[in-house]
Order: C-alpha cells, then structure tokens, then sequence
C-alpha cells in the first residue's frame, strides 16, 4: 500500500523543483537576452497585437546559438541569436520568423508554462505508484519500468501543447492576415534549420511531434475554418 506521505512528498518535491528551476530559467533568460529591434519583425508583431488587442508584444533575443524560440514561465517571448542569424542571412523570412512568436504566444495564452508544474506534479505521484506496483510484479526492473512509463506519458503531453500551440498560432496568423503559409515553410525547412531529424524517433518517445504531422493538422484546420468562414 503506497503511503498518502510518499505522495505529498512527491508533490512537494515537484512544486520545489519546479519554482527553482522557473527562477534560475528567468534568471539565465534575463542576463542573456536583449529587446529585438527589427523593424519588419516589429511591423508584423504589431499587427498580431492589434488583432489580439494588446499594446505591443514584447520580443526578446536570447543570445545563444541553437536555433528555437521560447516562452518563458512568466510569458515572455524569446528568439534565439541562432534564429535570428538565419532571418539576417534570408535563410528564414520575416513571416516564417514571426509565426514562431505566434506559437510561442499560443504556449502563454494557453497556460501551458503554468501547467508544466501541475503536470510535473502528477508525473511525480504516478512514478511512486507505477515505482510500487512494477516493483512488486517484476522486482529488479520495476524502477525502470516506471520511469519508462512516465517519460512516455510526459512526451504525450508535451506533444499535445505543441499541437494546440500550432493550432493558436495558424489561427492567429489567418486573423491577422498573414496566413499558414509562412508556418507550414518553416516547417518544411526546420529541420535542415536545426540540424535534427525527428524522423529518426518513433513518435511516442519525442517530447514534440513529427513534423510532417505537425503540417498535415496546421492544413487541416486551415481547410476547416476557410469552409466555415464561406459557409
């Protein structure tokens, strides 16, 4: 019988690691971003304000070379140097650029930097039950299967943000005039960008999904709300 103390520690745990581990994020963020200053970018980001009836959007460029973009858990919007170096060498337009910022904001707006905690908290909680229960039915490797069970679940969820993340960011994008065009070709190019092939993962271990899954839905749903807004 696993003991109601056992899983308050957990979620203890979980609370703790997550606070320090969102303070020294915002900490190692702050010290190493800047404001971007781009006046195509900033034309673009304006218009996404406007459509979502904010002043501006603030955008920072964290200055590390890899290339992604970021949320923040206190809802800033980050692009890397990495990221920027391929907009200035027109490797990436401006409006593949800023459909990244769309999806990153699609993270803020719907709560998924918040709810990482309460996800790692129940992570936690289902590792100790899994951790007794394989530990009892195949002692020697029970430890490991629970954390191969978590892991899988926790990729599932992080799966499932980043499918409602694009979804936010396509509908957003068409609102504010700019299209899917620009997110289904950046896409496309992502991977030569990053140097990283999902392909090469079964999808059920990766914590984002495939692209070309990732494209199929972004034309799905952009197909759906052309038919709706005709109708």
């Amino acid at each position: 019988m696993i003991q109601i103390s056992s899983i308050l520690l957990a979620v203890l745990y979980a609370v703790i690691t997550y606070k320090f581990s969102s303070w020294k994020t915002k900490r190692e963020l702050s010290s190493k971003s800047t404001v971007l200053s781009d006046r195509r970018l900033e034309i673009l980001s304006q218009k996404m304000a406007a459509t979502l009836d904010l002043k501006k959007i603030k955008i920072f460029i964290y200055e590390i070379a890899p290339v992604n973009g970021l949320a923040s858990p206190d809802g800033r919007i980050f692009i890397t140097r990495g990221f920027m170096e391929k907009y200035y060498s027109n490797e990436v337009s401006a409006e593949e650029l800023i459909s990244v910022i769309a999806h990153e904001l699609g993270h803020v707006a719907l709560g998924h930097t918040r709810r990482r905690m309460i996800d790692f908290s129940g992570q936690n909680i289902i590792r100790i039950v899994l951790t007794s229960f394989f530990g009892r039915l195949v002692p020697g490797i029970g430890v490991w299967l629970a954390n191969l069970v978590t892991t899988l679940l926790a990729a599932r969820l992080s799966r499932g943000d980043e499918y409602e993340a694009d979804a936010y960011a396509s509908a957003l994008l068409i609102k504010t005039g700019i299209g899917t065009g620009p997110q289904i070709t950046l896409f496309e190019k992502l991977e030569d960008l990053t140097k990283n092939s999902s392909s090469a993962y079964p999808a059920w271990l990766l914590s984002h999904p495939k692209t070309e899954s990732r494209i199929s839905k972004i034309k799905t749903n952009d197909k759906k709300w052309q038919k709706n807004r005709e109708s």
